[in-house]
């Protein structure tokens, strides 16, 4: 089980996050929340990174507010600056990691996925970036600038995420500088990691997690 804490952000605010500690840490992962919120979803999935050694801290970007429903998902994630966002609560999160002295990677499902593609744009302290299913405006991110080894994992049947839109990332992924870039598709819906949703494929979340913590013992392990 892990524990509520506060994380100081860059420009001096606090914001709570839920940090899961491993035994002897490989690397650190932020993980970053779906439109949904910090819910139990992402907590237990930020346990299972510390089962797998790699202590997890995921920052609550909705200031405890959980939607309940899709149009409150929207509407709440629709009014969140994003770019504000990575650059504070998010980087504040991975400096509260790299002061445990981990390399750190940044994660996240949905929006966190788009925050993920901007934090391997922005963020120095981003060592790995592994994205789920997000896509950020172009005005946010040139996914072409990712610098860091990233890690891509798309749904097939996705009206968010096309398949269209997935393949124009790939295609810039191949002008990042990113020392590796790799991309996996699977043949599910969109949301398809999240058990808690109709969209969950057992198989393509079994998958996706392995590939994810191989990726890390790959490019975060130390």
């Amino acid at each position: 089980m892990g524990d509520m804490i506060k994380i100081d952000c860059p420009d001096g605010h606090q914001v709570d996050g839920y940090l899961a500690e491993a035994d002897a840490p490989k690397g650190g992962v932020i993980v970053i929340q779906e439109w949904w919120g910090l819910n139990d979803q992402i907590k237990r999935t930020a346990e299972r990174f510390a089962a797998a050694g790699y202590t997890a801290l995921a920052p609550d970007l909705y200031e405890g507010r959980i939607a309940g429903d899709a149009d409150e998902a929207n509407h709440i994630m629709s009014n969140l600056d994003w770019g504000g966002a990575v650059t504070q609560e998010v980087r504040g999160a991975a400096q509260a990691l790299k002061a445990k002295g981990l390399k750190v990677c940044v994660m996240g499902f949905c929006m966190g996925g788009a925050l993920t593609i901007i934090s391997g744009v922005k963020l120095d302290e981003c060592d790995v970036a592994v994205c789920f299913y997000g896509i950020p405006p172009k005005e946010q991110a040139d996914p072409a600038q990712i610098r860091v080894p990233f890690q891509g994992h798309f749904a097939t049947q996705d009206d968010w995420c096309t398949p269209e839109a997935v393949g124009q990332l790939e295609a810039e992924l191949k002008q990042a500088p990113a020392p590796v870039a790799e991309l996996h598709r699977y043949e599910a819906q969109h949301a398809f990691f999240n058990d808690q949703v109709e969209a969950y494929d057992k198989n393509a979340a079994e998958t996706s997690w392995g590939r994810t913590i191989d990726f890390l013992e790959r490019h975060l392990a130390t």
